[in-house]
């Protein structure tokens, strides 16, 4: 018979957040596949579960994901963690499980803390609808066009970003998004549990106040006010009747029209057509 593979959320801070079901679970399997061994050997010790485990991050995941899944089809339970909450959220995985469903593996996920949901749980901000974001990238011009994105969706975001980077991350979106409502969860679930409420430049005066900022951050952003481009509708016409009467095709004077005056082409196109 074929084995299976379990995807077990593990604490991200606080051990008394392993649930009895999560331990049994990794006692059961054959192999614990994890971020890093010594992260995780410390978690398995603690709960006294001795298991073999073995590492399955970013840069061996492919290769892997392929002998985990051969020893499944042989019979093996495999169980899935990360250093901290539920795996593939922002963490390796996503391959394993797209081949183990594949291949008609049978995965079984056991819950576990997120990060992201504790963060909007504790934040007063409408929880619907709400867009998982994962990490902000680390250069700036990629992280504001990150959350030009998320000010474009208009929904309430959860972002995660590092302590070294939190402040130039906030100032770009604070530069994009705007001055929106925005939860900071610091450290969740530790003993130095912290969450910063209000805009996302009083955050930030609070954050630049400090000497250092330390410790795993969630944002929650509320949603960004949704804008609609100011225009001149008869110029617009104006200018893309001038450009057929010169022989231009459509699509191709509604690409030079949305250039010129900065709006969408899907927009021009609702407006004309």
């Amino acid at each position: 018979m074929p084995g299976k593979l379990l995807i077990v959320g593990t604490p991200i801070g606080n051990l008394g957040d392993l649930s009895p079901r999560a331990v049994e679970a990794l006692k059961s399997a054959d192999v614990i596949l994890c971020e890093d061994t010594r992260h995780t050997r410390k978690l398995l010790t603690h709960f006294g579960i001795d298991r073999p485990a073995e590492s399955l991050h970013e840069h061996n995941e492919e290769e892997k994901s392929a002998a985990a899944i051969a020893r499944i089809e042989g019979g093996a339970t495999m169980a899935l963690v990360s250093d901290a909450g539920m795996p593939v959220m922002s963490d390796p995985g996503y391959r394993l499980v797209r081949l183990a469903r594949e291949r008609r593996i049978a995965v079984e996920p056991v819950p576990g803390p997120f990060a992201g949901a504790l963060a909007l749980a504790a934040s007063g901000i409408a929880p619907a609808p709400f867009t998982f974001y994962g990490f902000a990238p680390h250069r700036g011009n990629e992280r504001r066009e990150f959350y030009a994105r998320i000010a474009e969706a208009a929904t309430t975001a959860i972002v995660y970003e590092s302590p070294e980077r939190i402040i130039a991350s906030l100032e770009d979106a604070l530069q994009t998004i705007g001055d929106v409502e925005i939860t900071l969860a610091r450290e969740m679930t530790k003993i130095h549990e912290e969450f910063l409420n209000g805009t996302v430049s009083a955050v930030l005066e609070q954050l630049r106040s400090r000497a250092a900022v330390r410790g795993e951050i969630t944002l929650v952003f509320g949603p960004a006010a949704p804008t609609k481009p100011a225009f001149d509708r008869e110029a617009i016409a104006a200018e893309f009747e001038r450009l057929r009467a010169g022989g231009m095709r459509r699509n191709d004077a509604l690409k030079v029209v949305a250039e010129k005056f900065g709006v969408r082409k899907n927009e021009i196109y609702r407006l004309l057509v």
